[in-house]
């Protein structure tokens, strides 16, 4: 069996699944573990190149009213690979190639491979991409397992929360600083699971604009900063977009020092485990007197006002 994800999230879920042999071509986004040894298949015509949150937003809105798309296939590359089966999605067409674009690509290809798009919505969703995955590699036992040791971290969590009794915090998760993007699809579903609330957000749905008007108002305890696509150092250089804003310094989160900045990975890409460990980096975000946040996530978020940003607000 050859197969080629096209998207990141079904390329961690497979690695984490111990699958790895059965993957012959990935993207230029997946993670590093896939780019060390596996043909980036599909590129972005943006790889390399910065530009500011303003400027990228304006680039995929343009290029989707236009009707194209900043990503394209190596068509050459993926007919030597002769894959069996291609993973690709249509959740968002900004984040990666759409299920459009791959097949555009496959119809040119000599051998026809199946194309299996993974779309999700909910959290529970994304857990039942890691079946659709390892079932289109014969492997179906390797989710079960894979998603009962996450079932176990996710308990846990809730357990301790009810034992508790901890009120949901109120929360705000953003997915992008200019204009400001609420959060949607899984991730409501994840703060949920962490003890929060987010009331701002929109569950199983797309990501939308939200006012900065609409924020104050909703004043959250918590503000957890992570931009799709982000890491901590890139979304750091464009914080002031939201501590220059007038009433910046009235948000309860910002008076009880409670924004952070964390990597995109844990909640915009949705890989089950990835999203696990974005559950329990929330949980000690916004409950620190119960949960801490893991060793091997310590990395992954920082808070505004213990970082070299706050220097510079």
């Amino acid at each position: 069996m050859k197969a080629c994800s096209f998207l990141p999230a079904a390329t961690q879920m497979i690695y984490d699944m111990g699958l790895e042999q059965e993957l012959y071509g990935v993207t230029f986004e997946c993670p590093s573990i896939a780019l060390h040894d596996k043909p980036k298949v599909v590129r972005c015509v943006l790889e390399g190149k910065q530009y500011s949150s303003a400027e990228i937003d304006k680039i995929f809105s343009a290029s989707k009213a236009q009707g194209k798309s900043l990503y394209y296939v190596d068509e050459e590359l993926l007919q030597s690979i002769e894959p069996d089966i291609i993973f690709t999605q249509d959740v968002c067409e900004v984040c990666q190639i759409d299920t459009v674009c791959t097949s555009a690509a496959v119809a040119k290809l000599k051998k026809q491979p199946g194309v299996i798009s993974l779309t999700p919505q909910s959290l529970e969703d994304v857990y039942q991409s890691t079946i659709i995955i390892a079932k289109a590699l014969g492997k179906e036992e390797a989710a079960y397992n894979y998603l009962a040791s996450l079932q176990k971290r996710t308990d846990r969590i809730l357990d301790v929360l009810r034992l508790h009794r901890m009120p949901l915090k109120r929360v705000m998760v953003m997915e992008w600083m200019d204009p400001i993007y609420n959060c949607g699809h899984w991730i409501p579903f994840q703060v949920a699971q962490a003890g929060g609330v987010d009331m701002l957000s929109n569950p199983a749905g797309d990501s939308i604009v939200t006012s900065w008007d609409k924020l104050v108002k909703y004043d959250p305890e918590v503000l957890v900063v992570a931009p799709c696509g982000f890491h901590i150092d890139r979304t750091a250089e464009e914080i002031h977009l939201l501590t220059e804003r007038k009433e910046w310094k009235q948000l309860k989160a910002v008076q009880e020092q409670q924004v952070y900045m964390a990597d995109f990975d844990l909640f915009t890409q949705p890989s089950a485990g990835t999203l696990v460990d974005g559950i329990e980096l929330l949980s000690a975000l916004f409950h620190p007197e119960l949960f801490h946040v893991p060793e091997h996530l310590q990395h992954k978020a920082v808070n505004l006002y213990q970082s070299n940003a706050y220097a510079h607000t």
